[in-house]
């Protein structure tokens, strides 16, 4: 009986430690009415929901864009070549002095010919005999007093004197090594009586007016780009800017890093050197009516752009698309018109519906 009595108080105890804990529970989970102590603040009052962004905005305007590639490249002679003998021998004449300009033809090496000279002179004189048998033979043919095949062995003999003779004086010329166009002459690797061969480099020559740069472009610009574009260039040293015109386009993109080789060609004044390295810059065509705004505007994302925009003073985002950059601004393609309040402050703070004040508008 006791025990009974002992299991009904400890169920009671329970219950009742069950009723205290429900209330508890129900009091902390029930909002208390707007006014009360420690309760929402009342309408018009919201925490925080009326409480101004304070942001810098620009306002959207149109503005002349000059769009324009750049391009890393070198500078290069019109026409350059290393001046070689044909043939092996010992020089007997430098013509020319180092660093100076020549004209087309000039004389600048002399090979030793004496050899060439002797032998030619031979070859003359056999072939003049040759002549005056031919001639006596002719005669006796008429005659019946020779046959007629003597006669065309000695009319065959006249005519290989005479090839032999052409290539004497052909070897005569190789003695003689001219400048093949007009320019300038390199440093000289030879001296007087060396003796050189068709491998050895006696001096180069180089036509350095006009000029030529050799650079090279993306491949999405291989329809922006024609013969007869101008070019402007800088070289490392000089403030100048140096014009010119495109004049080839390599009909192949490379392979390796998907851009299309061009050469441009420049008139030079003697400033400038082939080997130089050049910063080009091509003008592709002339925007009067882009959209520009200032790059910390727009809000990369994994798939689009965003911008964030003022309507009716509250914060909108919207998805734009980008173009030309240079070093502040970014051009807007779409997604932007005339007259919208871009926010280019605060971005990261900022939320759709965000009523704003603004700090400063440009």
């Amino acid at each position: 009986m006791a025990g009974n009595k002992k299991i009904l108080r400890t169920v009671l105890i329970l219950v009742a430690a069950a009723i205290i804990i429900g209330f508890i529970v129900n009091r902390m989970s029930t909002p208390e009415k707007p006014g009360t102590p420690g309760g929402s603040p009342p309408a018009g009052g919201r925490a925080g929901g009326n409480k101004n962004l304070l942001v810098d905005a620009y306002v959207v305007q149109t503005t002349s864009l000059n769009e324009s590639i750049e391009a890393s490249g070198t500078l290069q002679s019109n026409e350059e070549v290393q001046v070689q003998p044909e043939i092996t021998g010992r020089i007997t004449g430098l013509y020319f002095k180092e660093g100076t300009q020549v004209s087309k033809g000039t004389l600048l090496v002399k090979i030793y010919d004496e050899d060439l000279k002797a032998q030619l002179q031979k070859l003359e004189l056999q072939q003049q005999l040759a002549k005056t048998t031919l001639e006596r033979q002719e005669n006796l043919l008429k005659i019946n007093g020779i046959s007629r095949q003597d006669v065309d062995v000695t009319r065959n003999q006249v005519s290989a004197y005479g090839a032999d003779i052409e290539y004497t004086r052909t070897q005569l010329q190789k003695t003689e090594l001219r400048a093949p166009f007009s320019g300038r002459l390199g440093l000289r690797n030879v001296s007087l009586g060396a003796i050189v061969s068709p491998t050895t480099v006696i001096t180069t020559l180089q036509q350095i007016d006009p000029l030529k740069v050799d650079f090279s472009v993306p491949e999405k610009y291989r329809t922006a780009i024609s013969q007869g574009d101008a070019v402007d260039f800088r070289v490392a040293g000089d403030q100048n800017i140096y014009k010119g015109n495109i004049y080839a386009i390599d009909p192949k993109i490379d392979l390796t890093t998907r851009t299309i080789k061009i050469r441009g060609i420049i008139p030079n004044a003697g400033k400038l050197l082939p080997g130089a390295f050049a910063r080009v810059a091509i003008s592709l065509k002339n925007m009067p009516d882009a959209i520009m705004i200032p790059t910390q505007a727009v809000i990369p994302g994994t798939r689009d752009k965003k911008v964030a925009i003022a309507d009716s003073g509250k914060a909108k985002f919207v998805i734009v698309e980008t173009g030309i950059r240079d070093a502040n601004n970014v051009q807007i393609t779409s997604g932007l018109s005339i007259g919208d309040t871009v926010i280019i402050s605060g971005i990261m703070q900022l939320k759709p519906g965000a009523v704003l004040k603004y700090n400063k508008v440009k």
